[in-house]
């Protein structure tokens, strides 16, 4: 693997946006593990950052008068999009702290030239395209873990077992947020992989009511799909917020998550899971009273 290594001893400094989340989590662990890996775990409150190897780091989208400190000597850096109306000028702000040779990571969207509104995301990856450092893009499908999150569909699940989601009858082939860090990992490291796009998806597209029934036998008990309107599917949100939401669904209802790839096994040697290994791992989660 090749390497550009500018900070001392011979390491590569990367820091982690979003060092606390689905796949910030796990990719800091992954880079923590690699002796020649210095990794710096950016958020917006660094007490709350643990994990051996991890440096905890002050990055907040809300605070640009900190990131040139969180920036400094870095090598690489793993962009954890946030969804507002302003990360496409949010984002070409925060790259500009960064010294040319930096590489970055974004974590985008599956199939984000067509993501609207207003070409949002489309806007963001250009930004980092014209900021002048090397890029990889990643476009994942929906992560597995959103069935974990008691803010997503974990709680719902425990306490209803009902799965209410706005499919129109469209699979989706969920990917497990494990195999995005791998593929970043692996982009942040290997200079090889500038330039690339990787549409990113778990082995198989999966109906809901299969999911439904796949997550039953890991809870331990029934879960049924609920196909609901996407009006329904984005009540009690508002504003970009509300916006993004509908027409996320309104992908998932046209098919744009429904395609596989192989990206992640052609990335990191190894397939990508399945859903049934998610849960199988995620059963003690999942189970929980």
């Amino acid at each position: 693997m090749e390497r550009e290594t500018t900070t001392e001893g011979g390491t590569t400094r990367v820091l982690v946006t979003g060092v606390r989340g689905k796949t910030g989590a796990p990719l800091a662990e992954l880079l923590a593990a690699r002796r020649d890996v210095e990794v710096l775990g950016g958020s917006s409150d660094p007490s709350t950052v643990s994990g051996p190897g991890v440096r905890p780091t002050a990055f907040s989208w809300d605070d640009p008068a900190g990131w040139a400190a969180a920036t400094d000597g870095v090598d690489a850096v793993y962009v954890v999009r946030p969804d507002r109306a302003d990360a496409p000028e949010l984002i070409a702000a925060f790259l500009a702290e960064t010294a040319p040779k930096t590489r970055v990571v974004l974590l985008s969207e599956r199939d984000a030239d067509d993501v609207a509104p207003d070409g949002w995301a489309a806007h963001v990856e250009q930004v980092v395209r014209g900021s002048g450092r090397a890029w990889t893009m990643l476009r994942p499908s929906w992560f597995m873990q959103v069935f974990t999150d008691p803010r997503f569909y974990g709680g719902r699940l425990a306490e209803t077992g009902e799965l209410p989601f706005a499919s129109g009858g469209v699979g989706l082939a969920w990917i497990d947020a494990r195999d995005i860090a791998a593929v970043a990992e692996q982009a942040l490291l290997d200079r090889r992989h500038a330039g690339r796009v990787y549409e990113l998806s778990g082995p198989e597209a999966l109906s809901l009511p299969r999911t439904a029934e796949l997550l039953s036998g890991a809870i331990g008990r029934p879960v049924t799909h609920r196909d609901v309107p996407i009006k329904e599917a984005v009540a009690g949100t508002e504003g970009f917020e509300r916006d993004l939401m509908a027409l996320t669904f309104e992908r998932v209802q046209a098919g744009s998550f429904a395609a596989v790839t192989d990206d992640v096994e052609r990335v990191t040697g190894r397939p990508a899971r399945s859903f049934e290994a998610f849960l199988a791992d995620a059963e003690p989660i999942l189970r929980r009273p």
